[in-house]
């Protein structure tokens, strides 16, 4: 009977490991040397798949295009090739097996307008020798610790904390500080779709950005938490024009801080702690703060559960989305613009989401899709408290050898219920697409930095 007992305690305890995506299983020296060998420095599988489709990854896109110049237009370092075919309506159920729920959803709601052109797949994701160097040392040195705000990484910086993750929440985390270049600039505008087709900008906006989790000269030692610092500047619509907002995201989001300058007040507010299904002001509520670039904030809502590795078919290389002069040719009245958005076969991580006993969510059930090079959230899904599929969401990674990274620019969502759409970070009638900056100095991104250049 003791026996019995201790077997089933025993099972209880690994089944709610595995259900809360907790797990914290050591990576060994052994298994980390991989990432030297079979596996690429940021941990994606170096070889390509059975079949070709997927090719071997051999050191990602490092060579500008002829003609780049920091601070301009990025161009399309794959022009010239055609899809390899196409997916809608008619022939969805012979790649079933490699679209998302989400993405089922909307060629089914938009038979006659929505497909997917399907191109060669490149995996151009590349980093600087220090992000994959520190990648190395965190695949032994860093673990999962509970803090106020949830699960946290503990024992990493300066690279991939988890480039060999064995729990959902690893592969969040992964997410959440992948590399994207240490200091950038853009500008760029937002838009909402309403249900009946109308187009409607929301937001015209100029941000500033630094990963401090990503200075070269970090170390566990001087790194104090705060990884992602943005300052933006709306110029409009007019009734926005003039409103500023400044955060400093930490690890434990209980520490994060932000905050607004809202020109009639004429002075500076600090936020609330804003969290999880809060509908975000700039996207006229369509999106929450934990939808922002596919999943931002805390992870004590959930319990994440690592579903595995698939093969699935992701906007991907998404360079051709930012070549049109105006924004209507890529932002359309129901969905945005097959036209100029390229999707390649890639391996991406799952992982799914379900509200923690005794949280409420909007959204009690999503499941994220990753990529394996770049570790990006390229589209998730989201169900309601009906059991309803609600949400899908969607990022558009671009190739940037400059940097290098495939780093995400065009994001959004799209309401499966009601037909709206929220799309930002649309870039195609701004110069600056993605403008590496040298490190700003930290006091930019402070209240005082937002009081000293308001708007009166």
């Amino acid at each position: 009977m003791k026996q019995h007992t201790k077997t089933v305690i025993a099972s209880f305890a690994t089944t709610l490991i595995l259900a809360t995506g907790a797990a914290n299983a050591v990576v060994t020296a052994e298994e980390a040397a991989t990432l030297k060998t079979t596996l690429t420095p940021m941990g994606a599988e170096k070889a390509g798949n059975k079949d070709g489709s997927i090719p071997a990854w051999t050191g990602g896109l490092t060579t500008p295009t002829p003609g780049f110049t920091n601070g301009g237009r990025r161009p399309d370092p794959f022009a010239s090739e055609k899809p390899l075919y196409s997916v809608n309506a008619k022939n969805m159920a012979q790649y079933g097996d490699k679209l998302t729920d989400g993405t089922k959803a909307l060629l089914q709601k938009f038979p006659d307008s929505y497909r997917l052109d399907v191109y060669p797949t490149r995996r151009t994701a590349a980093a600087p020798q220090y992000v994959y160097d520190n990648s190395f040392k965190n695949a032994t040195r860093a673990k999962i610790v509970e803090s106020s705000a949830g699960p946290i990484p503990q024992g990493a910086v300066g690279g991939v904390p988890f480039p060999i993750p064995k729990a959902g929440t690893e592969v969040m985390w992964n997410s959440l500080l992948r590399w994207r270049g240490e200091s950038w600039h853009v500008d760029f505008k937002g838009y909402t779709t309403t249900p009946d087709g109308k187009t409607v900008l929301v937001q015209e906006t100029s941000n500033d950005y630094l990963m401090p989790y990503y200075n070269p000269e970090a170390s566990l030692e001087k790194f104090n938490g705060e990884h992602w610092m943005v300052r933006s500047l709306n110029t409009g619509p007019a009734i926005r024009a003039g409103e500023a907002i400044t955060g400093r995201e930490q690890l434990n989001g209980e520490k994060s801080a932000t905050w607004v300058y809202l020109p009639g007040q004429r002075r500076v507010r600090k936020l609330p702690n804003a969290c999880c299904d809060t509908p975000t002001p700039f996207s006229a509520g369509i999106v929450s703060f934990d939808e922002v670039e596919g999943f931002t904030g805390r992870m004590d809502r959930f319990d994440w559960k690592l579903v595995g590795k698939q093969e699935m078919l992701i906007p991907y290389n998404s360079n051709r989305s930012m070549v049109p002069a105006k924004d209507s040719e890529l932002v359309g009245t129901r969905h945005l613009n097959p036209d100029h958005v390229r999707w390649e076969l890639h391996r991406v991580w799952v992982v799914e989401a379900t509200v923690r006993p005794g949280q409420r969510h909007t959204s009690p059930k999503s499941r994220y899709y990753i990529d394996e090079d770049a570790w990006i959230i390229v589209l998730g899904d989201r169900w309601d408290a009906k059991g309803q599929l609600s949400r899908m969401q969607f990022a558009l990674p671009s190739a940037m050898p400059d940097i290098p990274a495939q780093a995400g620019t065009t994001w959004g969502a799209y309401d499966l219920v009601t037909g709206s759409m929220f799309v930002t970070l649309v870039l195609n009638e701004k110069q600056a697409q993605y403008k590496v900056m040298p490190r700003y100095r930290d006091t930019v991104f402070t209240p005082d930095a937002m009081s000293g250049e308001g708007v009166r």
